[in-house]
């Protein structure tokens, strides 16, 4: 297991460095002169050359990729042009607001999704197989937009149970704290939620049919024992897989949740920085956004490896 863990560890710093080289390259690939964009048409050329200057475009692109790698090694992302403010300060701030969306959607997803996807495949065929894939199917076929347009309007403006918008710190009232984040988690986790549904039941229905299943029914063992032990602990690799993915494609894919409920996390600062052209913010986003996916992948490999030791071999 150490070896394999090893293994994944060179792969991911690798990849991280091979993201952050892309990163890096295709905001230069950008058409146009940020400086030009950021100061505006009315900027005199001495003001241009002022943002060129503090943004390093001036320099050739090695001595760019150089200064890039060093200050990221460090720590330092540099300052965003427009609020002058540190841009590692900045993610700090709003990196635990994102997190903690997409850990309250993931953990809805799973609650709901894994444990009906068994129960369907375990009544295969059957009136709750059917209700099951029936709700799996509305929830893919509604974004997530639209069902949180709809939960806003149902609990915030007719029922008045919970805030439309807004956020509240944890600090300063938890309960609110956690009205305001009701709303836009189910919004993300209802729609993951089908997804869950649909993959543990193939999953399970896949092992289900396997050969040491049979055996272990033919020995007499407890049905709920089967089921535990010799179907869901295997059946549960590709939707572990799966988590894995969801959760990193929900850092960067709460743009249109965080900005109807105004929950002030990474994707609306990123959507911020992208209407005002500052680029150093973006590529501080993007690049943060990918290296947690590629962590996050890391982790799912170390617990599929656990799992099965198939996948360690």
């Amino acid at each position: 297991m150490q070896a394999f863990i090893i293994k994944r560890l060179i792969t991911t710093v690798l990849l991280a460095w091979a993201v952050s080289t892309i990163v890096f390259l295709f905001m230069r690939m950008i058409p146009g002169d940020p400086a030009a964009i950021i100061a505006g048409e009315t900027a005199t050329p001495e003001q241009i050359e002022a943002i060129r200057s503090q943004l390093g475009t001036n320099d050739s692109l090695v001595t760019q990729y150089t200064t890039w790698m060093g200050n990221l090694l460090r720590g330092d992302l540099g300052t965003s042009i427009i609020s002058k403010t540190s841009i590692a300060s900045d993610l700090l701030a709003q990196l635990p607001r994102t997190l903690e969306l997409a850990l309250v959607a993931i953990i809805i997803a799973v609650v709901i999704g894994v444990p009906l996807g068994i129960w369907a495949a375990v009544r295969r065929d059957r009136m709750a197989d059917h209700a099951t894939s029936f709700f799996a199917l509305l929830g893919l076929s509604v974004p997530g937009f639209v069902l949180g347009s709809l939960l806003v309007l149902i609990f915030a403006v007719k029922l008045g149970w919970l805030p439309a918008t807004g956020y509240t710190a944890f600090s300063d009232d938890p309960v609110a704290h956690l009205k305001h984040l009701l709303l836009p988690a189910l919004s993300l986790g209802v729609p993951m939620a089908a997804v869950f549904v649909r993959y543990a039941r193939s999953s399970v229905l896949d092992v289900l049919n396997r050969d040491y299943v049979r055996t272990a029914r033919a020995k007499g063992l407890n049905p709920m024992t089967v089921l535990v032990r010799h179907a869901v602990r295997n059946a549960l690799i590709p939707v572990i897989t799966l988590l894995g993915l969801e959760m990193g494609g929900l850092l960067g894919g709460t743009v249109i949740i965080e900005s109807i409920f105004s929950w002030p996390g990474l994707s609306t600062m990123l959507f911020r920085a992208i209407s005002q052209r500052d680029y150093p913010v973006v590529q501080s986003v993007v690049l943060l956004i990918a290296l947690i996916f590629i962590f996050l992948n890391l982790l799912v490999d170390v617990v599929n490896g656990l799992l099965d030791p198939r996948i360690r071999a």
